[in-house]
């Protein structure tokens, strides 16, 4: 599998200290954050998969579902507005 690099944007004080850590652990800041998502990740996945299983239950294949759950507006409420086209 190709990796890819993609930037990412932290606040200063987040940056100190990922710069102090890679500094004091003899690695990179890029070996840093990586470290730090996986972890984060591992640590959170059953709050991750129920987000994803209760977002894949509000879909059920509609245009209206899918534009439900990005707005947060309700069936009815766009239809108040307009609606989709169909």
């Amino acid at each position: 599998m190709a990796t890819a690099t993609a930037p990412i944007k932290v606040d200063a004080a987040t940056d100190e200290l990922v710069s102090h850590a890679a500094h004091f652990m003899s690695r990179s800041k890029k070996d840093i954050v990586d470290a730090a998502v996986r972890e984060y990740i591992d640590a959170h996945r059953e709050e991750i998969n129920a987000g994803v299983k209760n977002a894949l239950g509000m879909l059920n294949g509609t245009d209206v579902a899918a534009v439900s759950m990005m707005t947060g507006l309700s069936a009815d409420e766009l239809d108040e507005l307009g609606g989709l086209p169909t």
